[in-house]
């Protein structure tokens, strides 16, 4: 598991964990890593088994719970018993199951638009094999990324500062690992759609801060399902203010006209809001 530690001049003795999402890798943090360490955080940003510059096996368990053991063995290594967790996307869903693992661990927990604040099966998604989502993922090119994250990470905008994701993206797609990086999408896909975490959340322990994007759409594996089913997914200004209602004691914080990635879209309004969680 690849990963970046990266430790500040002027330390003030607190780390912070950033947890990527599925079309993410620990680099599109970088913004965010350098605002932290200004502020005296160590930060630790791990590439997750299956995704970017980390192993992608070809026979593996996906489950959010080996890929939470598999962070806790690398904080372990590195002799950090406590962290901030600041989960994105996918990487809020594995914040959660972290935090449900490790409770005592995590003195703050900040997700940002998580994904799995609903269950799509059961609200009519069909499941779809990890089959046809490797049929889907095999060949996948940056027109078709930047397409759906101009839609659904940007709410419609573009800026030119947006296009270095999608290449990162569409090079491990095109490159040497192409088959490899297809397969573990699909299996990571399927890991997404069947591992909800809406259920979880009255479980969770540590003081919690839930960020949105009001104009975030996220439905995984809702473009295979009827369009009223489609019609009733993704709504998260809904799923955000349920999600911050069924955590105890969790914080709700709102970005308007911003999708689902506000550390790239509105980094000063999220950068703000992800300091005074963190205090």
């Amino acid at each position: 598991m690849a990963y970046m530690d990266v430790r500040p001049d002027n330390p003030n003795g607190q780390v912070v964990v950033l947890l990527h999402g599925k079309n993410f890798c620990a680099a599109t943090w970088g913004n965010t890593i350098h605002v932290l360490v200004e502020k005296g955080y160590r930060v630790i940003a791990p590439d997750q088994v299956g995704f970017c510059k980390s192993s992608k096996p070809q026979a593996y368990q996906f489950s959010f719970g080996q890929l939470a053991s598999n962070t806790h063995a690398l904080l372990e290594h590195l002799n950090i018993p406590q962290v901030a967790m600041v989960g994105h996307s996918t990487g809020g869903m594995l914040a959660i199951r972290y935090a449900l693992m490790y409770p005592q661990d995590i003195s703050r927990l900040v997700l940002v638009d998580p994904v799995g604040l609903e269950d799509w099966q059961a609200k009519g998604v069909p499941y779809r094999t990890v089959d046809a989502w490797y049929a889907r993922e095999r060949g996948k090119t940056a027109a078709q990324i930047r397409a759906y994250e101009q839609k659904v990470y940007y709410a419609d905008e573009w800026r030119p500062d947006y296009e270095p994701w999608v290449q990162m993206l569409a090079g491990m797609y095109r490159g040497p690992e192409a088959d490899s990086v297809a397969w573990n999408s699909a299996l990571l896909y399927d890991m997404i759609a069947t591992q909800p975490v809406v259920y979880d959340l009255p479980r969770l322990k540590p003081p919690t801060t839930v960020m949105i994007g009001d104009k975030d759409v996220t439905a995984i594996g809702s473009d295979g399902a009827p369009a009223e089913v489609r019609a009733k997914l993704g709504h998260y200004p809904e799923l955000g203010r349920a999600a911050a209602a069924a955590i105890p004691g969790a914080k709700l914080v709102e970005f308007p006209n911003v999708g689902h990635t506000p550390q790239l879209q509105a980094p000063d309004l999220f950068h703000k809001a992800l300091l005074r969680a963190l205090d």
